[in-house]
């Protein structure tokens, strides 16, 4: 078959051939951290270079160690022996859907490669839709529904995936939900695949101390697998370093076994310095999970901030509680697309934003939904500055928002929002076109 680069990895190379022409950007499509390594993490690679023997195929004792004691403290008692590390979550997830074969169910919208790598195994995803405001958790009653349809039609669906907290929609989706996904997995015998990478991102509403994560492992712990890494809360994402818990059952025992014969022949081992530094960061050291709180805490305010500027367009948005996604949705003014812009379908209006107004987002389509639909996903990450310097700053900063270079993404977005739903592209928004507004990313 033929495979086409990840939607986000294309966005991302159309806004810097943008920059490269000196247009400029506002760069909503990527869904990477946007932060600084902390020192801690660079000492630690930095120590760990010596490191040249391939080791265990599971990953390092230590790092499996370390990882068992991170989910420990999140209520997940977890056997070192059941922990699996592998360069990525991404690798993780394909061999863990080649090892479980069958058919996947998959929240809709959902994460771009879900869907991508369970064609790339010869399988043919089942997507089940979600409930406003609890994205990436496939809604119990029509997932199940879906499954009993689809092997009623002989077709074989052994596994679901969910993503607690989710991207593309930053939101979370409650513990009676999770709940209930669980008693479904374990009526139709489905393996639950739970990517928990944004957990330690979640930030609260306002006015409220805290957003409640819940992980189908506490209601179904026979059956689940839960993955993650340290590309979110660490904004490590080129060092390629995950991991997969899994369940201390008949279950979790066969993948396991599958796992590593897979891994052995695709990857051998993961990275040993980098090994070496992750089994520090999941220790979770004091200056670490300040970096993340800070982390968090930015993640949040800007979000909220680009969440302000679509409510205000008169888009549908669901709070985001978690990371630094939301997705906006310009059905309201589907008519006003139509008349002004042309624009009747998802990918005409997120091309209308990037060829015009030098926005990056990704369609609806890009996550499993229809081509109709006016929803996109929108990453703030990359809106905190284009060095290091600045990215620190905005780290440290009281107040953000007011930072002259995040100010001026924020300021861009809403003249961009105005002109997108109210009319044709005014003087200075022409001048744009040709170069003439300075880059601000």
């Amino acid at each position: 078959m033929t495979v086409t680069v990840s939607a986000t990895l294309a966005v991302n190379e159309a806004l810097a051939e943008r920059r490269r022409q000196g247009l400029s950007v506002l760069p909503l499509g990527f869904g990477e951290a946007g932060l600084p390594v902390h020192p801690v993490m660079r000492d630690q690679l930095s120590a760990g270079n010596g490191a040249n023997a391939y080791g265990p195929v599971a990953g390092t004792a230590a790092l499996r160690e370390a990882a068992a004691g991170y989910w420990a403290r999140r209520g997940l008692a977890t056997d070192p022996g059941l922990v699996i590390a592998g360069p990525g979550s991404k690798p993780l997830l394909y061999s863990l859907l080649l090892e479980i074969g069958g058919d996947t169910a998959i929240a809709a919208p959902s994460w771009v490669s879900y869907a991508a790598q369970s064609r790339l195994v010869g399988q043919r995803p089942l997507m089940v839709p979600t409930a406003t405001g609890e994205g990436g958790v496939p809604q119990p009653d029509l997932l199940h529904a879906a499954v009993t349809g689809a092997r009623e039609q002989g077709r074989t669906v052994n596994a679901v995936i969910v993503t607690l907290p989710d991207n593309p929609t930053g939101t979370v989706a409650g513990p009676d939900t999770v709940r209930r996904l669980a008693q479904v997995a374990r009526e139709l015998d489905l393996v639950i695949i739970s990517d928990e990478i944004y957990r330690d991102l979640v930030h609260p509403a306002p006015g409220k101390t805290r957003t409640e994560v819940r992980s189908p492992a506490e209601f179904a712990p026979e059956r689940t697998v839960v993955s993650t890494g340290l590309s979110k809360n660490l904004a490590l994402g080129g060092w390629r370093i995950g991991v997969l818990r899994l369940p201390d059952s008949e279950i979790g025992h066969r993948l396991r076994g599958g796992l590593l014969g897979l891994a052995s022949e695709i990857w051998s081992s993961p990275s040993a310095p980098v090994q070496a530094a992750a089994a520090h960061a999941f220790t979770e050291p004091a200056e670490l999970v300040d970096h993340i709180g800070r982390s968090r805490r930015l993640h949040g305010l800007v979000a909220r901030a680009v969440t302000d500027a679509f409510v205000r367009a008169g888009a549908a948005v669901a709070a985001p509680r978690a990371a630094f996604y939301l997705y906006p949705d310009f059905e309201p003014h589907r008519e006003r697309l139509a008349a002004v812009h042309g624009v009747t379908t998802g990918p005409e209006l997120t091309g209308l934003l990037l060829d015009r107004y030098g926005m990056g987002v990704l369609p609806a389509v890009e996550f499993g939904e229809g081509a109709e639909a006016l929803r996109m996903r929108v990453a703030t990450s990359l809106l905190y500055g284009d060095s290091e310097e600045r990215r620190y700053a905005a780290l440290a900063a009281t107040d953000p928002l007011a930072l002259p270079w995040i100010r001026a993404h924020l300021d861009r977005l809403e003249e961009v929002l105005g002109s997108l739903v109210g009319g044709e592209p005014t003087a200075a928004e022409s001048e744009r076109q040709d170069g003439a507004e300075p880059l601000y990313c």
